[in-house]
């Protein structure tokens, strides 16, 4: 019998999962709010131990990392010794980019015997396929915009840099890093010329990226912040981007005059 672990860090994937998987053990590393009902375990990065035994002790046997994991900040006093015994292997991965951490985490987890599991094979139709989600299709010089944006994540994506890049009449007007697509799309909001509209947002997942984790995602709020930045609309990857509350996304995609299209990468 398996049963699955929700790790929870942060935004609305989470509560999405556990709706769909009620029985499911929900591990909050105290970004997510757990949904009611659900048994909840209160888990720390700086206590890997702790939570692998809770995981156990719960018969879990699949897993999923639910959210954007941030690289861990630990305080020496609170580390558990499964922790400590992890650090003189995962120092140097944090000198790395995202993937190498994300790696490194499912390494471990496998190593202790659990399945890893994407959240697109645990939640059918996160993802889209090809072919037009919202709006009117791209236009001639959005497609120009949008090839553009591709090239520049596939070369920055080859260092283990970004999942999303603003182009605006050919120019890269915002890359996406650690600090997340919405502050890329803020940036782009207030530092555009209040004449300078149009442009495209392109989401897209690094080449070879391990779609377990850290899947591109794209949501309500990603609508709100491209229309404050004036953007025409978002191009993603089909079937490798995760679209949140797809529903209210695309009706308030439409509502701005926005396009999202999901294309073959």
């Amino acid at each position: 019998m398996s049963r699955l672990a929700i790790l929870a860090f942060g935004g609305g994937l989470p509560g999405a999962l556990a709706a769909a998987h009620p029985d499911a053990l929900f591990v909050d590393f105290g970004a997510s709010v757990p949904p009611p009902g659900i048994e909840t375990f209160k888990a720390s990065v700086a206590r890997w131990g702790a939570m692998i035994e809770a995981m156990r002790a719960a018969g879990v046997t699949d897993m999923v990392l639910a959210g954007g994991l941030r690289r861990p900040n630990f305080n020496p006093l609170e580390l558990d010794d499964y922790t400590k015994l992890l650090l003189p292997r995962l120092a140097p991965v944090l000198a790395q980019g995202d993937d190498a951490l994300l790696r490194f985490v499912i390494g471990v987890f496998e190593a202790e015997g659990f399945t890893v599991r994407g959240a697109h094979t645990l939640l059918p139709g996160l993802t889209r396929p090809e072919g037009p989600v919202a709006g009117a299709a791209p236009s001639a010089a959005d497609e120009v915009d949008i090839a553009k944006a591709r090239a520049i994540l596939e070369a920055l994506g080859r260092e283990d840099v970004g999942q999303g890049a603003v182009v605006r009449a050919g120019l890269c007007v915002g890359i996406e890093t650690v600090q997340g697509t919405d502050a890329m799309l803020e940036f782009v909001a207030r530092t555009r010329d209040d004449k300078a509209n149009g442009g495209v947002l392109v989401k897209a997942p690094k080449p070879g990226q391990d779609l377990r984790v850290d899947m591109p995602a794209i949501g309500p709020g990603t609508v709100a912040a491209a229309r404050a930045a004036g953007l025409n609309g978002i191009a993603i990857a089909a079937g490798s981007v995760v679209v949140l509350d797809s529903a209210q996304t695309i009706a308030d995609a439409e509502a701005a005059g926005l396009f999202i299209v999901a294309l073959a990468f």
